[in-house]
């Protein structure tokens, strides 16, 4: 697929049919986060990932209903975390600017953008989750605490091909000067 039909094809996917994924296409995914930008190339993005059954309930009851509705089905669901205190930081611990570890939360981003876009190439679909109890997901996964979790990604094949939403124009989202 171009890369232009991919960002415009992506969708967030809230209904899945019951079919695995393979493991060649999860290493993928995974693969192409990892290509993704980070503060001086800290990398400070994690993945824990469900895909056996026993997992997927275990990470599916750490969502609140509505979520839990959109994923029904889904074969993989994806924690992403942070590691604290690493992105946006100098070498003595203090935070290089006001954001401190909005950095490292900026870097996952990117991360999971490489993610979702790479498994709409392969003919995935996927729905980024910000809504979800981080200290069960801790518990399921053995989370170290110097780490934050940031999202849980479902993902599988889509049971539905909804239409892009409206979308904001240039001048509603850049200043030119």
């Amino acid at each position: 697929m171009e890369f232009q039909d991919v960002i415009e094809s992506r969708r967030s996917i809230r209904k899945y049919l019951d079919k695995e994924v393979s493991d060649e296409d999860l290493k993928q995914v995974l693969d192409a986060a990892i290509l993704a930008p980070s503060w001086k190339n800290s990398q400070v993005s994690r993945y824990y990932v469900a895909k056996s059954k026993e997992m997927v309930e275990k990470v599916y009851r750490c969502l609140p209903e509505f979520n839990q509705n959109n994923v029904k089905n889904a074969p993989i669901l994806i924690v992403s975390t942070i590691v604290l205190n690493r992105s946006g930081y100098n070498k003595d611990g203090t935070p290089t600017n006001e954001l401190g570890n909005g950095w490292g939360y900026y870097d996952c981003g990117l991360h999971n953008m490489n993610l979702v876009l790479k498994a709409t190439d392969l003919g995935l679909s996927t729905l980024i989750m910000g809504i979800r109890d981080s200290e069960a997901i801790k518990e399921v996964f053995d989370i170290p605490d110097n780490q934050s979790v940031v999202s849980v990604i479902s993902l599988g094949y889509g049971d539905i091909d909804p239409q892009m939403p409206k979308r904001k124009t240039i001048e509603d989202i850049a200043v030119i000067k």
